[in-house]
């Protein structure tokens, strides 16, 4: 269950687990150009990925997921715990994520780690039937990578 870092070429299994994780999935091209861009970091572990983006002093968590039959085994936390520790060495004071209103568990997962909430996005997310939900800015500040 240890995470690994991901590359482009990792961009169809990620696919797959985004698919079983979100109504809108990404295809692996998308992630695959995010996974290639400036200042991605990735990890994955066989039932989840995290890829964010980190640049100058801010990163941004851009998608965290973990297979539906695997969820609440500590497997995000540990995706979770290596993004935060990479953006910290890459320079992040902060990091940000949106995260749907109606997602208890992540929102769970997200205060544990000490993130806050900062704003919301009104009707940021589309569900598969059309309707809309609210999207939670959260902020983290991380320590300097010397602490």
């Amino acid at each position: 269950m240890t995470p690994t870092p991901a590359g482009p070429e990792d961009a169809p299994r990620l696919a797959a687990l985004h698919a079983r994780s979100f109504e809108r999935p990404w295809s692996a091209e998308d992630l695959a150009g995010m996974l290639d861009g400036e200042g991605a970091l990735a990890f994955a572990a066989e039932a989840g990925f995290i890829l964010l983006r980190s640049v100058g002093p801010e990163a941004e968590i851009l998608t965290l997921a973990v297979a539906p039959e695997l969820r609440r085994q500590g497997l995000g936390r540990a995706l979770l715990d290596a993004g935060l520790s990479a953006a910290r060495q890459h320079g992040a004071e902060a990091v940000f994520l949106e995260v749907a209103a109606d997602n208890a568990p992540a929102a769970a997962l997200y205060a544990a780690s000490g993130f806050t909430a900062v704003g919301v996005r009104r009707g940021y997310y589309l569900r598969a039937g059309g309707s809309a939900v609210d999207a939670v800015t959260l902020r983290l500040r991380l320590p300097s990578p010397a602490a």
